[in-house]
């Protein structure tokens, strides 16, 4: 079994530059695969990722989510980027090897299809499709809750949350030295974007995919 991230980057024409968020999105995919085989942006702002290892498709989806929402406009003074991305998670079979991402095709690929189209039709930003349906109940559930604070992650949150990802056995003395910011800071930061309900959720989704492949 290996995952699929099917997305797309929302509000992305109130950025007149689409290279604000292209190149740094394209960036971070290519440290995890090569295009166009594992990933692939298409039609100008949707994009689909294919994952190696399941158990770490959120991680990177949170990972994408706090690279976008760390992006501005220029000259903009505001304290949360207009953008966000909308993205389903599928887990499930590959049958075919395309020599793009777009080309292949399986179960997982319908179930990322599946997943995208359910996280539109609940408004949410997130949503998960697996062979396992009391899964993805209790998953998408916990999506929903988190998108609560997640959708709204400020871009000082939303740096933040990228370095604990990035950087999971960091301190948050360790994070400050690396943001130029005092502990107490870190420390106000990370209670308002919820980073411990945030890797709560990613350890259970980690955790109860693996009791289940």
């Amino acid at each position: 079994m290996i995952s699929v991230i099917k997305g797309d980057i929302v509000a992305s024409r109130q950025l007149n530059d689409a290279n604000r968020w292209l190149q740094p999105l394209k960036t971070l995919f290519t440290q995890w695969g090569s295009s166009p085989a594992q990933w692939e942006l298409v039609w100008g702002d949707s994009f689909q990722l294919e994952v190696t290892e399941p158990t770490t498709v959120l991680h990177k989806a949170l990972t994408i989510k706090a690279l976008i929402k760390q992006i501005m406009p220029e000259q903009s003074k505001k304290t949360i980027s207009p953008l966000d991305v909308r993205m389903g998670i599928g887990i499930g079979e590959k049958t075919f090897s395309g020599e793009r991402v777009s080309e292949s095709n399986g179960p997982v690929f319908i179930h990322a299809g599946d997943a995208f189209q359910q996280s539109e039709k609940s408004k949410s930003t997130l949503s998960v499709k697996t062979p396992w349906s009391r899964f993805d109940e209790e998953m998408n559930l916990y999506f929903q809750l988190a998108g609560t604070f997640m959708d709204d992650w400020s871009v000082l949150s939303a740096q933040l949350v990228t370095h604990v990802l990035n950087n999971p056995e960091a301190t948050q003395a360790e994070i400050g030295a690396r943001l130029g910011i005092k502990q107490n800071s870190v420390s106000g930061r990370w209670h308002r974007a919820h980073i411990n309900e945030m890797l709560a959720v990613e350890a259970a989704f980690r955790q109860q995919l693996v009791a289940q492949l």
